[in-house]
């Protein structure tokens, strides 16, 4: 009875407030709703759902949703003749996003079960580090995949083993810790060695810890904020290896566009009153200002052009250093050797190479 009180509270509390958001815009339609993006693309939408319920660990949910979408495979809307010249392209990405969602989630594909097992695998190390602090199946993990780890410069089996050791310092007491840090830190000594000769040296001041130089490399932060932060870097690694990024791509994109809500009602009401229309599709009128972890590509204005850069015009970088813009560089060479805009030395469009900030 107390469960069906509490699911009844939590009913009750969202009702409330998607009462209370109807309250707040009633009068503030959502700004382009007459021109969804992504209405014309339900492969994608369905795709970054299924991706968001696997990465949040919702695998009953996920493998029910994955089963009817594709029962029940989407068609694209309805189209006039003034959005002619773009069906060739939409028809072109909503193959493609078919063919994606086909080959990761459809009954027959094997990156579907993949998913769903390597991100059970990681929600079950991930239960043990944050629920019971065990660490042995994250040191694992990190230890089966210690060549690409090492290849991208982690310090993730490093950070966990040291997680360890103060772990086994804290419970066990100062022998057990020096018994690990014989079996364990020998491997990390050529990339660690002063971190581990400074965590095996502070053992020699337990008597006088708190007055002694190393009184913090034995302390750190409070346990369950260090249980926190390893569970954090772990799914960073693990996503990583997975190609993904640690936060889900759809959590991100909601988050970016509440953000950006209320500068866009603002500017669709100024375009209403004045009677005015943007009529470029690849960027705003007005800047949106994001946090800096939501830069996901370089940001280069070319010297030359004041044109910002973009995936088919990025910066390239020229051999004496100086960088524009693809096109300015095209144009200004027209296939042979030119000299740089801003210096005197000359160059051929082949020496230049695509940088990224």
């Amino acid at each position: 009875m107390d469960e069906i009180l509490k699911a009844h509270e939590r009913l009750e509390k969202k009702d409330n407030l998607a009462k209370s958001v109807e309250e707040k815009f009633k009068d503030k339609p959502l700004p382009f709703e007459s021109n969804d993006a992504l209405a014309s693309h339900p492969s994608l939408i369905n795709r970054a759902i299924a991706m968001h319920l696997l990465r949040e660990g919702h695998f009953d949910v996920a493998a029910t949703f994955i089963k009817e979408a594709n029962n029940n495979p989407p068609t694209s809307p309805e189209r006039t003749m003034k959005d002619a010249p773009d069906m060739a392209q939409d028809s072109q990405v909503q193959s493609n996003a078919r063919k994606a969602w086909e080959m990761d989630f459809s009954p027959s594909a094997d990156m579907s079960m993949a998913l769903h097992s390597q991100f059970q695998e990681m929600y079950s190390i991930l239960n043990e580090l944050r629920v019971h602090h065990n660490l042995d199946p994250a040191i694992e993990w990190a230890r089966q995949h210690s060549q690409v780890l090492d290849a991208r410069g982690s310090n993730l089996e490093y950070d966990l083993c040291r997680l360890q050791y103060l772990t086994l310092f804290r419970t066990h007491g100062p022998l057990a810790a020096v018994t690990y840090a014989r079996n364990t830190f020998g491997k990390f000594h050529r990339r660690y060695e002063g971190q581990t000769l400074r965590l095996s040296g502070a053992l020699a001041f337990i008597p006088n810890l708190g007055t002694s130089p190393y009184a913090a490399d034995l302390s750190g932060p409070a346990e369950t904020n260090t249980y926190s932060i390893a569970s954090a870097a772990f799914t960073a690694e693990f996503c990583a290896l997975l190609q993904l990024s640690s936060a889900s791509p759809l959590l991100t994109a909601v988050t970016a566009g509440c953000i950006a809500l209320p500068t866009l009602l603002k500017l669709s009401h100024i375009q209403q009153t004045r009677r005015t229309s943007w009529t470029t599709e690849s960027e705003l009128p007005v800047e949106i200002p994001l946090p800096t972890g939501y830069s996901f590509h370089s940001i280069f204005v070319c010297p030359v052009s004041k044109e910002q850069s973009t995936d088919s015009n990025p910066p390239m970088m020229l051999p004496c250093g100086h960088v524009v813009a693809r096109d300015s560089m095209n144009q200004l060479s027209r296939g042979t050797r030119f000299k740089c805009p801003y210096c005197p030395i000359e160059s051929h469009p082949k020496d230049a190479k695509k940088i990224y900030f």
